[in-house]
């Protein structure tokens, strides 16, 4: 039995306090906020909104979606649903994501459409469960929920490139600046570890701690990861050449890369990691501490209102 499945799931309460990233996705939470309003005020909710003045503010008002007994519901990208929910793991209130950013890579994951309209139009199906967060400590000792992928090392410079991109909208924003990065990337070398287990010394690409299993706009890079299971995927790309790299990107999209002699998979609740170079940490596409760091993950820890888990 997994960790999510230990709590019987349950109705929501249909009081919402939506919670817009106006300028995500190009704008586009913005654009559809009305007629998210009117779609979820259709299936019966209590609905309030508010846009975000910045990410500080964002979780702000997920503090106070808590205090008035309203679901947190991030309407934006992923980098508004994980400050969200780590604010309310941290309090103990309900969560839930709707799609208005460029990757929507957690929505995705919970199997529920990644068009905002038809995702609020479902939200009065949706249930509540426990599932797991993630946390990435940085130097600092600050601890920084995630939602997704925490990555770092070629991913890194990728996700650099990405957000400093305007000419490109939407996901394949991250394809382009996976290709452009490319050109100058050289291997480094990375130190993972795990408690209890020996050190393990990387030379390549990257590390990657997954919660759940997409990052990138759908690339579908730790495809057995589960969200409820109380573990993290830690997905190890060691070096190969750049020809082989392209060969296997497309095949990130699939999940069918992990079969690739040069990528390994291993499970952990907590794992540390460092490197030859400076890197960020990043994850749900915001950078979130510097290295070295410490990966781990809350079994649990956050009260999810989402689609139903499949039968079968």
């Amino acid at each position: 039995m997994t960790a999510g499945s230990l709590a019987p799931t349950t109705r929501p309460t249909a009081r919402l306090l939506l919670i817009v990233h106006p300028t995500a996705g190009g704008g586009r939470g913005a654009r559809v906020l009305p007629e998210v309003v009117a779609t979820l005020r259709a299936g019966g909710a209590d609905v309030v909104s508010e846009q975000t003045r910045s990410i500080d503010h964002a979780g702000e008002l997920a503090a106070r979606a808590v205090a008035e007994d309203r679901v947190a519901v991030a309407l934006g990208g992923d980098g508004l649903a994980g400050r969200v929910a780590g604010i309310c793991a941290q309090e103990g209130g309900l969560f839930a994501a709707l799609p208005g950013g460029r990757g929507n890579d957690f929505v995705r994951g919970l199997g529920a459409s990644t068009d905002p309209l038809r995702a609020a139009s479902e939200f009065a199906t949706w249930q509540e469960r426990a599932v797991d967060i993630g946390y990435v400590t940085g130097p600092d000792g600050v601890r920084h929920a995630f939602l997704g992928i925490a990555s770092l090392g070629f991913d890194s410079d990728v996700q650099v490139r990405a957000n400093r991109t305007r000419f490109i909208r939407g996901s394949s924003v991250y394809t382009y600046a996976a290709l452009r990065t490319l050109a100058g990337w050289r291997p480094a070398t990375f130190t993972v570890s795990v408690p209890g287990e020996p050190d393990q010394t990387l030379v390549g690409w990257s590390v990657a701690a997954a919660n759940s299993a997409y990052y990138g706009g759908g690339m579908h890079y730790a495809p057995t990861a589960a969200i409820d299971d109380g573990l993290l995927e830690l997905v190890l790309a060691e070096r190969s050449s750049k020809l082989h790299f392209l060969a296997m990107l497309p095949k990130v999209f699939s999940g069918r890369h992990i079969d690739d002699s040069r990528v390994s998979v291993r499970r952990a609740r907590k794992v540390s990691v460092d490197a030859d170079r400076p890197f960020q940490v990043y994850a749900d596409g915001d950078p979130l501490a510097d290295l070295p760091a410490e990966i781990s993950v809350v079994p649990g820890g956050l009260r999810l209102v989402g689609p139903p888990i499949a039968q079968g």
